[in-house]
C-alpha cells in the first residue's frame, strides 16, 4: 500500500480512503464529492461517518466503532487512526492517517503534503487518539 498525498489543505480524509482503495486523490475526491462530502466540510475531520461512507462506496470494510489507542503493537494489521487530536470551541477535531502492518513491518501512510517522507516509522513522536479497525 502506497501513500496518497492529500490535494487540499483539509483533504487528509479523501487521502486516506484513497490509500486504504489503492486509488488517486483525484478519484477518491470524485467519489466523495459525488457523495456530498467535501474537503472544506468540517465534519470530515470532526466526525467519522463521512470517512465511513466514503470507504463503504469503495468496498472496504471498517469497524463500527472507535478503538482507544493503546500501543503500536496492538494495532491490527490495517487501521484508520486519529492522530493530532484536540478540541476547537468544544468540537473534536484531528488528522487521518493509515497504519499498515505488512510483511512483518509498521508504518504509517501521512498524507500531508509537507512531510519529507509519507512514510513514517517515527512512532514516539505520532500521538494517535484512536483508530477504526480496516477489515479488507
Amino acid at each position: 500500500m502506497e501513500p496518497v498525498i492529500q490535494e487540499e489543505t483539509t483533504g487528509c480524509g479523501i487521502a486516506a480512503s484513497a490509500a486504504l482503495a489503492g486509488v488517486s486523490y483525484a478519484e477518491a475526491k470524485r467519489k466523495a464529492n459525488a457523495l456530498g462530502i467535501y474537503a472544506a466540510d468540517t465534519a470530515l475531520w470532526s466526525e467519522t461517518e463521512h470517512v465511513r461512507k466514503l470507504l463503504r462506496e469503495f468496498g472496504i470494510s471498517v469497524s463500527p466503532k472507535e478503538a482507544p489507542f493503546e500501543s503500536w503493537e496492538r494495532l491490527p494489521n490495517k487501521a484508520l487512526m486519529a492522530i493530532k487530536w484536540h478540541t476547537e470551541r468544544s468540537k473534536p477535531f484531528w488528522h487521518w492517517v493509515v497504519f499498515i502492518r505488512e510483511g512483518g513491518e509498521a508504518k504509517v501512510l501521512d498524507s500531508k503534503k509537507a512531510l519529507k517522507s509519507n512514510v513514517r516509522r517515527d512512532f514516539g513522536r505520532i500521538k494517535p487518539k484512536w483508530y477504526i479497525e480496516v477489515s479488507n
